[in-house]
């Protein structure tokens, strides 16, 4: 089980060349059990709010159907994830980014991302 960080899922969704190999070859072994947390759906409206990010269809639609086409499926944020998120070591400021870890802590996952911020944290195994 893997979890996709937000830049990895819009990439996997619009421009797969700028994923790695690795987490290109990551993608396809998990293909079956490949997860995203409910935060990426929320950083990804911010993005689109904040015209930092532009896609064709309105942001519930968009995220929806990508998951649906690359069966990716949605982890909630619970308030396990939440304050799992808090007590983590302060080495990462973005909050949606220590949800993430959090998630894939809390469930054994490994994390296919290119943030370098994440790799600091010993509980986290990512992919790149």
């Amino acid at each position: 089980m893997v979890i996709l960080d937000t830049c990895v899922l819009l990439w996997l969704a619009s421009d797969q060349s700028n994923l790695s190999a690795g987490a290109r070859k990551a993608i396809e072994a998990h293909s079956n059990a490949l997860f995203v947390s409910a935060i990426t759906g929320f950083e990804i409206a911010i993005k689109c709010r904040d015209r930092k990010l532009e896609i064709p269809l309105p942001v519930l639609d968009w995220f929806t159907e990508v998951l649906d086409f690359h069966g990716v499926r949605e982890l909630p944020v619970t308030a396990r994830v939440a304050i799992a998120s808090i007590e983590l070591p302060r080495r990462h400021n973005d909050p949606c980014d220590r949800i993430i870890l959090a998630t894939a802590v809390i469930n054994g996952m490994k994390i296919i991302s290119c943030d370098r911020l994440l790799s600091q944290y010993e509980q986290a195994e990512i992919i790149w």
